[in-house]
Formats: C-alpha cells, sequence, structure tokens
C-alpha cells in the first residue's frame, strides 16, 4: 500500500509511557481554542485485510477520551468503565487520523465523553465512554 503524503509539522508529540507508546506516537495541537489530537498511521497498524486495524482506533479514542476527562477533572485519574465505538468508515495506511473530544456532562465521581476520529475530513469512527474519576488522596 502506498504511503499518502502528510504532514506532521505543527504537532507536537505527546509522551504518553505504557501500551499506547507501542502504537504511537500521539500528537495535539491547538485549532480554534480546542485541542485536537492525532495519530500517524503506517502499514504496522493494518490489519490482514490492509485497513487500520479497529484496536488502534479504539485504542486512540479510549487515551485522547482519557486525557480530556483526566484534564476536566483537576488532574485527577480518570478510568474507563464503559466505552462504546463505531466504525462508520475505514482508514488506511498513511492516513493521518485526528481526533476531537467533548465533555458532555461531569458530576463529582463520573464523567460522560464524546469523541470522533477523522481522517482526510472524513468519519472513521466515533465513541461515547463513561469515565470514573478517582479522587486523589489527600
Amino acid at each position: 500500500m502506498s504511503e499518502k503524503a502528510t504532514t506532521t509539522e505543527d504537532w507536537r508529540e505527546l509522551s504518553i509511557p505504557g501500551f499506547i507508546s507501542m502504537i504511537g506516537p500521539v500528537r495535539s495541537r491547538r485549532v480554534d481554542g480546542r485541542k485536537t489530537y492525532s495519530l500517524q498511521t503506517t502499514a504496522n497498524h493494518e490489519n490482514a485485510i490492509g485497513v487500520i486495524h479497529g484496536g488502534v482506533i479504539t485504542s486512540l479514542l479510549d487515551q485522547v477520551m482519557a486525557m480530556e476527562a483526566w484534564q476536566a477533572a483537576d488532574r485527577s485519574p480518570t478510568v474507563t468503565i464503559q466505552m462504546d465505538t463505531r466504525f462508520l468508515a475505514s482508514a488506511t495506511s498513511g492516513d493521518l487520523l485526528e481526533a476531537n473530544v467533548t465533555i458532555r456532562h461531569a458530576t463529582r465521581s463520573m464523567m460522560f465523553v464524546d469523541a470522533e476520529i477523522t481522517a482526510d475530513n472524513s468519519l472513521i469512527a466515533t465513541a461515547t465512554s463513561v469515565m470514573k474519576i478517582i479522587k486523589k488522596a489527600r
């Protein structure tokens, strides 16, 4: 599969330890005051039929929703207790996946979060999640 021409020069690489670093790097930038995240795909992200593996897309969605929830919860840790993902189109090697997150509602202990991933302005996947806010020890 041929690599598509993309640019990541205006993106800032995030240092995220653990599992996500195996599929990353994940990058971010601000667009119109809103943070957008990205992942540059390669052939290593493909599944057996030559499109980007759903696990890569789901992992990116989960990671960016958790980061935004963490920020919205005054940097208290958050964990995903439910996540529903809808795959709407496929992505291919070389696509720059861009993710946007919206905090839909928050209580003292829970956060309800929406996210979407696009590639070349086409909607690839959406997700909703319920995040549990873990209170910091005093």
